[in-house]
């Protein structure tokens, strides 16, 4: 039924009008006539972007005839703004004025670059991926003025609608986000990449991402939602892709660094080399952080190495290699009860808890472009990465660090690497561009996991002891061989000079095994043993599905669009996400995959440079959720049966059917513009991010969850804030509040009372603010900020596993300041 739904489609094509397709092509050069490579030249009403080559020349093919604003943008130059009639082939021949040294300000610059993405969306086709219809937000570093040294996710964040946020005061160690009712825990729910590959543990087994780019080494970060499933993997959240910045063209070395120094010890120092020699670039930094934390017992220490090395073969043909390493360690302080945290939200009873990464991943990239209309992209990817745990976890978070008990050790190992080749091709079909991409993606995986006794001591000592507590009753050990095979398609086909039509397909074919085996240990009640065996647990899961989805755009203006996507999502559960015993929350043995769909529905733009908007709504409907509620607790006798031992317990399964819907609304407006248009000097825009979301479980099968709320979705996601400056002096101040959410499927409320745990209720409402200013001297830079202003007393999540269980307290108010110099 849905591919005769597809076949229609495409036969309705003939019945539209279509238009003739022409190219435009130049050159630009500096006053000199000496030819500027890699300029950034913006058809702004077909949201096109082409980058110069080596000689000065760009060329877009297959344009159709209309009127058009072409604006060409370069670093340390003037920004070139033509307005044109296309009525046959167009050649222009541009000549970049330098800034005057007057106007190189921090404002100027970053107005500048600013002008040439006034759409605050990825664009229609960019290389090799199409993002026509989709709901997707770009994030522009450098035009945050923010505490990006500690990647402060609600600033670097502040501008992309309905993210819900955790706060770990880890300076941003690892980024945990979601939205629309998906848990943030370590951005699970979301297909990350950097470079356009992936970073995660495991994108289908363990897609937790324990490594976060430093946002002072990112241009962009590029965020698609649920209808990304069809090119980027199949989650729900969709993607986001840390985008590094690019080598200088014009220099053959440039070095940035800088220091920052801030509240509770924090120091980072990020270093960076760049430049281009012939036809050979390279991109490097080195970033160090370490603190004491707020609380006591939770220090980090990271360092993180990057390099990238590109070399153009010729105009049409790239090769790029990526090495990334990442190496942390952070003391943990543990979880909270809510009267604990009531009573003192620093304290800490876990002097014993650590956990430690290390990440190393490697790229290998070939671009090559075919022809004008077709491009090619090949991308090898590995990671060799692990993460270890360890502590003393107990559901009683109220209790204190038993120094006689062994603490608990969780070591995973992760060894995975992937192929993913894109092809992208424009076509002309009845006169009219259209744009088909093909890819497919090879992805293996040889993880292996392992929890037991660690050591009674004090130290970061990662060693097993199962000899000295050979009866510790939650042990396993196993490898997890899994294999992805998938092809993917979508087509653009413009069906007049206004509508657009983009259907899509992904076929998945997954496989996951589990091979090794975990004790079943029973204890009296004074600890004696009554039984210890070894269960071998081997298990294969396969299959093959297919997801459709389809998304439209309709140009109302040069400028805006109503947009709209339909597309199918699936997350696979595997034996690695339910084999893990936690002390805080039971499993279903049953546990299965979850499917369902994302749907958008949006108009965005912008208006005569003083407004720019994107207003949607979506609905999501998950099936087969995975959620918690409480239940009373058991456990597995000495026979295999289990049997209530009393209490309630935290557990984890297939919920039931979901429905989350909401509207979701961003707008920037340009004070300045609207204003005072003539003065360079000034920059002041206003912008307000606001997500209203509602959600209810449809059905379930278990007691006091039908009709109850999602999990993770406050009713107001709120973000709002001023940008402001004058000439070299830049200033943010932003407003950050979220509702009341609730943490289970059955909606407890915040227990106030000493309930021991710590893990269950709902998250109260906060409200935070933060304030940034940076001034810049020539090749200095004096940055510094406050966050959390007001000092609010607030939490943002409850975990059951680590860095908890129980309530995880945010940061307080802190300071910091960064000096940059660059040459």
């Amino acid at each position: 039924m849905k591919l005769q739904v597809y076949s229609t489609l495409f036969l309705l094509l003939g019945a539209f009008p279509l238009f003739g397709q022409l190219t435009v092509s130049g050159k630009v050069m500096d006053t000199e006539g000496r030819p500027l490579a890699d300029v950034e030249v913006y058809l702004k009403e077909s949201q096109r972007l082409e980058i110069t080559d080596q000689d000065g020349n760009f060329k877009f093919s297959q344009v159709a005839q209309g009127a058009y604003t072409m604006v060409v943008f370069a670093f340390e130059y003037e920004v070139f703004e033509k307005e044109f009639t296309l009525d046959g082939p167009f050649f222009i021949d541009i000549r970049l004025e330098p800034l005057r040294a007057e106007e190189l300000s921090e404002v100027v610059l970053t107005q500048r670059r600013e002008r040439i993405f006034a759409l605050k969306q990825l664009r229609k086709v960019e290389g090799t991926a199409i993002y026509a219809g989709k709901k997707s937000e770009v994030v522009l570093l450098e035009a945050i003025t923010g505490n990006l040294a500690a990647n402060n996710a609600r600033q670097v964040y502040g501008q992309v609608v309905g993210l819900n946020i955790y706060d770990n005061g880890d300076a941003g160690l690892q980024l945990n986000i979601g939205g629309r009712g998906l848990d943030p825990n370590r951005t699970a729910n979301f297909n990350t990449r950097q470079n356009g590959y992936d970073i995660s543990a495991d994108v289908l087994g363990y897609p937790e991402s324990y490594y976060t780019p430093p946002a002072e080494a990112l241009e962009e970060i590029q965020v698609v939602r649920g209808a990304a499933s069809l090119q980027f993997g199949t989650q729900f959240g969709g993607l986001v892709n840390f985008k590094f910045k690019k080598p200088d063209p014009n220099k053959r070395i440039a070095l940035v660094t800088r220091q920052t120094v801030g509240s509770y010890g924090l120091f980072t120092s990020f270093n960076s080399l760049e430049g281009t020699v012939g036809k050979l670039s390279y991109y490097s930094y080195f970033n160090y952080k370490k603190g004491n934390g707020f609380r006591p017992n939770s220090g980090f220490d990271s360092k993180n190495y990057f390099a990238h090395v590109g070399y153009q073969f010729s105009d049409r043909t790239k090769l790029t290699l990526e090495t990334t390493f990442l190496n942390y360690l952070a003391q943990q302080p543990g979880g909270l009860t809510d009267m604990q945290f009531t009573q003192d939200p620093t304290f800490s009873n876990r002097e014993r808890n650590w956990f430690s990464v290390d990440w190393k991943l490697y790229s290998l990239r070939l671009d090559h472009r075919f022809s004008a209309k077709t491009n090619f992209s090949l991308n090898l990817f590995g990671l060799d990465a692990s993460r270890k745990a360890l502590g003393f976890r107990t559901n009683r978070v109220s209790q204190a660090d038993d120094l006689e008990e062994p603490r608990e050790l969780l070591i995973d190992n992760f060894n995975n690497w992937g192929a993913e080749a894109r092809l992208l091709t424009r076509y002309t079909i009845w006169d009219s561009e259209s744009a088909l991409l093909l890819g497919s993606k090879l992805y293996q995986t040889w993880n292996d996991q392992r929890q037991g006794p660690g050591t009674v001591a004090k130290d970061a000592n990662f060693n097993f002891a199962d000899t000295a507590f050979p009866n510790y009753e939650r042990q396993s050990r196993f490898d997890f061989p899994n294999r992805n095979l998938a092809f993917f398609g979508e087509n653009i086909f413009n069906l007049s000079e206004k509508i657009s039509v983009t259907p899509g397909f992904r076929l998945e074919h997954i496989k996951t095994e589990s091979k090794g085996s975990y004790k079943n240990v029973v204890l009296d009640l004074a600890g004696n043993p009554l039984l210890n065996e070894e269960i071998p647990d081997n298990r294969t899961f396969e299959r093959t599905f297919l997801l459709l989805g389809v998304g439209a755009t309709y140009s109302v203006a040069p400028t805006s669009e109503i947009y709209g996507n339909f597309s199918q999502n699936y997350r696979s559960v595997t034996f690695s996400d339910i084999r893990v015993v936690n002390p805080s929350f039971q499993i279903d043995q049953n546990i299965s995959d979850e499917d369902g769909f994302t749907a958008d529905l949006g108009f965005r733009g912008t208006y005569n440079d003083i407004l720019s908007f994107d207003i949607s709504g979506f609905a999501l409907l998950y099936d087969n959720r995975l959620g918690e509620i409480l239940k009373s607790a058991t456990r597995t006798d000495e026979n295999g049966n289990e049997i209530e031992t009393g209490g309630v317990v935290r557990y984890r399964g297939n919920i039931g059917t979901a429905f989350m819907y909401g509207l979701e609304s961003f707008g920037s407006w340009s004070i300045k513009e609207t204003f005072f248009p003539s003065s360079e000097k000034v920059r002041l825009n206003y912008f307000l991010n606001l997500a209203w979301t509602q959600s209810e479980y449809l059905s379930s099968e278990e007691n006091n969850v039908e009709g109850k709320q999602v999990e993770f979705i406050p009713d107001i996601n709120l973000k709002t804030g001023l940008n402001f400056g004058y000439r070299n002096l830049l200033g943010s101040l932003q407003y950050t509040y979220l509702s009341e959410q609730y943490t289970d499927a059955t909606n407890a409320p915040q227990d106030r009372s000493d309930n021991q745990r710590g893990i269950e209720g709902a998250i109260p409402a906060y409200g935070i603010m933060d304030f940034s200013l940076s001034y810049s001297y020539k090749k200095w830079k004096l940055e510094t900020g406050i966050n959390n202003l007001l000092d609010a007393n607030y939490f943002t999540r409850r975990a059951t596993g680590y860095p908890g269980p129980g309530i995880i307290p945010a940061q307080p108010r802190t300071f910091y300041t960064t000096l940059q110099l660059q040459l």
